[in-house]
């Protein structure tokens, strides 16, 4: 029986279907069976779910139209992998500014897929090249992060990262904590988030028995990660887990929602506005999210329900 992935068209005005069309053509597995989903102006043919769309091609474009249709492929996408239509789904990028004009109230797609498949608990990890990255907080104005930073969901953070570590076949990955501040607060004296928040959380991960380690300064833990010191990082922020993964897996970075009850991935990276209708967009991260996905099928969800 094969394996059936669901890509999404993502805002059609970036290069969204152009990097699903390159990544499916180059994949020749009998296995493996996709769904491209989205409109006839950009998908067509057998094993297309159309999305309609009332509004003209315009690509580099934001328009509200555009982001609508991207958010209707997401929702069937969802309800295809609900109802056991799909083993998996692929998200092509989505614009959060066109979602904005759309009158559509989540900051991407992690938040919107938590939403609709009714998961309370979840997380964002971004793989690539060895490096995999939870973030304990996702898509905040710097200054709001650290109020926004608890023991609670920095536990949670860790405990998701566990579970995904087990279902990639590491029962007792080792888990890299960031600290918050420089030096990881220097023993309290450039600030107090390591010993307040993130030494309890580590604390009760390890009482859970997760193997957590921390907090390590934020400036030298993705050099050990790459000496294999640690099996995934646990980054409080966005930019702190995300700017150290892309300098180091730019083209094949991927993005797993953790916690849902089906397998969501991505490629690391936006719209791409600026390169959009011109056919040189690079499909090498949407192949890795596709990869990942396939691999993940096999393999035993821990949240399915």
């Amino acid at each position: 029986m094969s394996i059936r992935i669901g890509i999404t068209c993502g805002d059609i005005n970036g290069i969204g279907p152009e990097i699903a069309l390159k990544a499916v053509s180059k994949y020749r597995n009998a296995d493996v069976e996709f769904v491209l989903i989205g409109p006839e102006q950009v998908f067509s043919g057998s094993g297309h779910w159309n999305i309609p769309f009332s509004g003209n091609l315009s690509p580099g474009n934001i328009t509200a139209e555009a982001s609508k249709t991207a958010v209707a492929a997401i929702e069937r996408a969802v309800r295809g992998c609900l109802d056991g239509e799909l083993d998996a789904m692929v998200t092509a990028p989505i614009c959060k500014e066109g979602l904005k004009l759309a009158g559509v109230n989540y900051p991407g797609h992690t938040e919107m897929i938590a939403k609709l498949t009714g998961t309370k608990r979840y997380g964002m990890m971004l793989m690539g090249r060895g490096l995999r990255v939870m973030l304990a907080t996702r898509h905040l104005p710097l200054r709001a992060v650290a109020d926004s930073l608890t023991q609670e969901n920095i536990l949670e953070a860790i405990e998701l990262t566990g579970e995904t570590l087990k279902w990639f076949g590491l029962p007792n990955g080792r888990i890299g904590v960031c600290g918050l501040n420089p030096h990881a607060g220097d023993g309290g004296a450039l600030g107090d988030e390591e010993t307040t928040l993130i030494e309890p959380a580590i604390k009760a991960a390890r009482a859970k028995g997760f193997n957590a380690v921390g907090p390590v300064p934020a400036d030298v833990i993705f050099f050990q990660a790459l000496q294999k010191s640690y099996d995934a990082i646990v980054a409080m922020y966005h930019d702190q887990g995300l700017g150290p993964l892309k300098m180091h897996a730019f083209d094949c970075g991927v993005n797993l929602t953790t916690g849902l009850p089906i397998i969501r991935t991505s490629p690391d990276h936006g719209t791409a506005f600026n390169i959009a209708g011109k056919n040189i967009a690079n499909p090498d991260s949407m192949i890795a999210a596709i990869e990942t996905a396939i691999e993940l099928s096999k393999g035993s969800n821990p949240w399915k329900k």
